[in-house]
């Protein structure tokens, strides 16, 4: 990147207005507009993608960096988050028009990548405030949008190529380890700061309640939490004849685990109800897990409700109340697979694991297309065996079509009962053709899609999983909350810390809140003051190192220090290494930060101008000539 284009950023984005932060939703929609335009200007016609993501791509150069870093005026720092919205409209654009597909995807690519371009020419000191600044747009509708941050769009978008730049990843980072923090301001805006003590090596420092809603703490109890759960869980269903005992009400365990239920619930609509609040594309912030989360409480609750039932009856009269408990405990079995696939998430720290959900989840998107076309293909065989079936004025009920159709699914036909049940011949051939259409092509279909999202997803593995590692870290933020009550202990703000706040005045409100969670997680926040001021201390990391002769895990140095870019090369006790400098060394490297064609057309200009130059020294000197010869007949 050239020096003009950091110049024209930092020109014209303030250091301490945020006015030129967060434009009116008039005017960010009127930036928005103009990059639209600039980008259709830019790429009038379909190109290869890899010519416009490529790093010294002859389509995204430095001076097209420059020109767009400019596209904002005076709300230059909001250019990113334009650029991805943006990307936004070109997809919608392609989705409406199919035959400019291709043409709007190559638009929605060169968005995202000058995003990340310049993101990368910003100063270290203002990528917190571009990253977390939230803006306001128009929608198509009129209405004005919920605002969003560059970072938090790029997410929602699952823009791997901004998420997976060393900026994007450096703030994921700050925030993942607690080295930046987000704080909630008014009007549902937020801000990355640094952590004031995250450099000090005193353990008192570090004992404060708000370190709990670091992502990383955040995880870690929760997947501790999540290990009680299973545990209790296992318990519960362990001996179903003791729960089934007409005297026996609750259990221990059972009071625990439907108490934990609720907690979790509670957490998923309190985090899912702020969420909706915040965001202006609800279905993007709603994962797999996040499914799998409200099964699990739906089918708790069920139990829960089944088993409450059955109490009420009179357990020696009522025939019914043994029947519900007996309902209720198999639906608490139910749960069983929902609880420990939920184990995954411990793991997904390592890249293998991480990269494998994102498989798996577009896996399941990707089949969406064949389950619409499952079922609108069973409809019409169902209707069809249960009107054949329904011919002698004896039908049978749909559950034995279903199953029929569900087990030839599945590859395990029952070619008897059609031609006996349903009506032969007619029976059998509506069967028959349901086995081929089903098993052999959409089956295949399926295989198909699946092959494509894998193929996908291992090509691109290290962007996917930066973007995976991305959205759970913003995840667990997101919604903003002050003080962080991890489930199961969030049933005690719910009922009896939260109500205060109406009541007790602000200050008491938050000493109260410190007061309780130091006192409840004491144990976790010492752990916490210990790690960070003896362990992850920069200075406490280079005693460890030195004390197991590790010293491989230095700090990774930084491409712009001077140590790095003229590295030492002078006389040791050895003798000098060479006498020719470093600038020599590197006189001759070629340029590999802009492309041939790029360098090509530098030269052209160059000997265009030393032509101009001569053009005029030969038509001066021709003019010399001229006046001269005409003197001389005088």
């Amino acid at each position: 990147m050239s020096e003009t284009g950091r110049e024209s950023v930092d020109e014209r984005g303030s250091l301490l207005s945020t006015k030129s932060m967060h434009p009116e939703p008039d005017t960010a929609t009127k930036i928005v507009k103009r990059i639209r335009a600039l980008v259709i200007k830019l790429l009038p016609v379909q190109v290869e993608i890899d010519q416009i993501s490529d790093a010294t791509s002859s389509i995204i150069t430095p001076k097209v960096i420059e020109a767009f870093a400019k596209a904002g005026g005076d709300f230059a720092e909001a250019v990113p988050f334009c650029l991805l919205r943006a990307r936004a409209l070109f997809i919608r654009e392609g989705y409406h028009n199919p035959p400019d597909y291709d043409e709007c995807r190559c638009r929605a690519v060169a968005c995202e990548v000058l995003a990340r371009r310049i993101v990368h020419i910003l100063p270290k000191d203002r990528l917190e405030s571009v990253m977390s600044g939230r803006h306001r747009y128009r929608e198509s509708d009129g209405d004005i949008s919920a605002p969003v941050s560059c970072l938090e769009m790029a997410i929602d978008q699952h823009c791997t190529i901004f998420l997976s730049s060393s900026e994007s990843q450096h703030v994921v980072n700050s925030l993942w380890r607690g080295d930046w923090v987000q704080r909630n301001n008014e009007n549902n805006d937020i801000d990355y700061e640094k952590y004031e003590k995250v450099e000090s090596g005193y353990f008192w420092d570090h004992i404060n309640p708000q370190r709990l809603g670091v992502p990383r703490y955040q995880t870690l109890f929760r997947q501790i939490t999540w290990l009680v759960y299973l545990f209790v869980y296992s318990r519960t269903v362990q001996s179903p004849l003791e729960s089934l005992d007409p005297e026996h009400v609750f259990d221990e365990w059972e009071i625990v685990l439907y108490t934990m239920t609720l907690a979790y619930l509670i957490e998923e609509l309190y985090k899912l109800f702020k969420v909706i609040r915040i965001t202006p594309r609800l279905f993007a912030t709603i994962n797999f897990w996040t499914i799998i989360n409200f099964l699990t409480d739906g089918l708790l609750v069920s139990a829960f409700v089944l088993r409450v039932i059955g109490l009420t009856l009179d357990q020696e009269k009522d025939d019914q109340a043994q029947y519900l408990q007996f309902k209720s405990f198999q639906v608490l079995s139910c749960v069983a697979p929902l609880i420990w696939i939920k184990l995954l998430t411990v793991f997904d720290g390592f890249k293998v694991v991480g990269t494998l959900q994102v498989v798996v989840f577009r896996m399941l998107r990707e089949s969406a297309i064949f389950f619409i076309l499952l079922a609108i293909m069973a409809i019409g065989f169902l209707q069809s065996l249960y009107a054949l079936d329904a011919a002698d004025g004896e039908a049978g009920g749909t559950g034995i079509v279903i199953n029929g159709l569900i087990q030839a699914l599945l590859g395990s036909p029952d070619f008897d009962t059609p031609s006996s049940r349903f009506g032969y011949p007619f029976g059998l051939i509506v069967y028959y053709s349901w086995n081929f259409l089903a098993t052999i092509i959409l089956v295949n279909v399926l295989i198909a899609l699946f092959g494509s999202a894998y193929s996908d997803v291992e090509e691109n593995a290290t962007d996917e999983y930066l973007a995976f590692f991305a959205n759970k870290t913003i995840d667990l933020i997101r919604a903003p909350d002050s003080y962080v009550y991890p489930a199961p202990f969030n049933l005690l703000e719910a009922f009896f810390i939260a109500p205060l706040e109406w009541i007790l005045p602000s200050t008491w409100y938050v000493k109260l809140n410190r007061i309780i969670l130091s006192t409840i997680f004491a144990i976790p926040l010492i752990i916490i003051a210990l790690f960070e001021s003896q362990i992850s201390h920069p200075a406490s990391r280079k005693r460890l190192q030195l004390l197991f002769g590790d010293t491989g895990g230095s700090a990774r140095e930084e491409e712009d220090d001077p140590k790095v870019l003229d590295p030492d090369g002078g006389e040791d006790d050895e003798g000098e290494i060479s006498r020719v400098s470093y600038k020599e060394l590197v006189s001759e490297f070629p340029n590999t930060t802009i492309t041939e064609s790029a360098v090509i057309e530098h030269e052209m200009r160059i000997m265009q101008k030393k032509l101009d130059e001569m053009e005029r020294l030969l038509k001066s000197l021709a003019g010399k000539e001229s006046r001269e010869r005409d003197e001389g007949k005088t």
